[in-house]
């Protein structure tokens, strides 16, 4: 029928890894045009998808439900090219960007506007189901949301991993702003840099720690009126001007304590990253005496990308691209991204 066009798709390729872990390189295949969407799908075109340490976690084969082989990548964005005869929102043509995963839109989560935590989500890139490391991506309708014409490639594939996340980070406990002192860990990265420069927008002031002093002037563009250079895990003992009231840790264990120590009484602590698999220390008596709000926080809802895409209209967002490279050097933007000292995200094109 004519709502499920795009069988007429031309071929194309995919990364596909195998087994868990770095011994093999991921594989590049060829594959045929894409299967007309059934029900509630979309097939989409990719123009961009972006390389995120969580796929470097999802390699190393720490999530319990990884689904393999499986194609890596969960922030892409493209054009849609075909639409399932029950799609209601999305038409052929238009441009979108993928969530983490889609949601069911009936459950308490879901009716509450906590989409990232609907636990009947059964489409999440990379993990259970392929994702952007690809030519085409299929999935529900409800794994994608809509993304201005004019926007970069780069910047609409990463978009909802990097500001998404760290707008929906920094406003768990409210959106800061003026008079607000928000501190950063590994704010060179993707979600670091974008927090930054969302932070400084919001007109906190923000103190950002890096582990290299080569990054220091980097973010101290992105809107850092202070730089925190330590890769001792103290940082806490170096902040000028006092505690904080906000930490948004991208992560996680290396930075945990420091983070907690940064706050003032009462402070918040998001964290948003965990780079590495050990589990932190928590002296619960430090937190109950200085009255510490410790929460998770993972990817942007649909509202908070109305959000975060409002303040792009206003005044567009400066992505920090460390490299674009040809899907068939997805191996090697993982064992980048993996190496650490990134300024930015790394995107592979089709």
């Amino acid at each position: 029928c004519p709502a499920c066009r795009g069988s007429e798709a031309v071929s194309g390729r995919r990364a596909l890894m195998v087994a868990p872990g770095w011994d093999a390189d991921l594989a590049i295949e060829e594959v045929g045009p894409p299967p007309p969407p059934s029900a509630d799908q979309v097939v989409v075109e990719v123009a961009a998808c972006g390389v995120c340490y969580r796929d470097c976690i999802d390699r190393a084969g720490r999530f319990p439900f990884l689904q393999l082989p499986i194609t890596p990548g969960h922030e892409a964005a493209g054009e849609v090219i075909a639409v399932g005869p029950g799609v209601t929102d999305l038409q052929l043509g238009d441009r979108v960007g993928t969530m983490h995963r889609d949601h069911c839109g009936t459950c308490p989560a879901c009716q509450r506007g906590d989409q990232s935590l609907c636990d009947q989500a059964a489409w999440v890139f990379g993990l259970t189901a392929p994702g952007g490391y690809a030519s085409h991506v299929t999935a529900p309708e409800r794994a994608f949301y809509r993304l201005p014409a004019d926007m970069p490639d780069a910047l609409a594939a990463t978009l909802h991993c990097t500001y998404g996340t760290a707008y929906r980070g920094l406003s768990k406990f409210g959106r800061p702003g003026p008079g607000d002192r928000v501190l950063i860990t590994g704010a060179n990265g993707g979600v670091g840099s974008a927090a930054v420069e969302i932070a400084a927008r919001l007109g906190a002031e923000v103190i950002a720690v890096v582990r290299r002093q080569q990054d220091a002037a980097f973010v101290r563009d992105r809107g850092a009126s202070q730089v925190c250079v330590d890769d001792t895990g103290g940082f806490h003992k170096k902040l000028d001007g006092g505690r904080v009231d906000l930490v948004l840790d991208c992560v996680g264990q290396p930075t945990f304590n420091a983070s907690l120590r940064s706050l003032r009484l009462g402070g918040g602590l998001v964290v948003v990253g965990n780079v590495v698999e050990e589990r932190v220390r928590l002296n619960l008596g430090y937190a109950i005496v200085s009255g510490l709000h410790i929460v998770g926080s993972s990817g942007a809802t649909p509202a908070d990308m109305v959000e975060v895409l409002a303040l792009h209209a206003d005044r567009p967002f400066e992505m920090s691209l460390h490299a674009s490279l040809p899907l068939d050097q997805a191996d090697r933007a993982q064992r980048m991204v993996r190496a650490g000292g990134l300024r930015g995200r790394i995107v592979l094109v089709p």
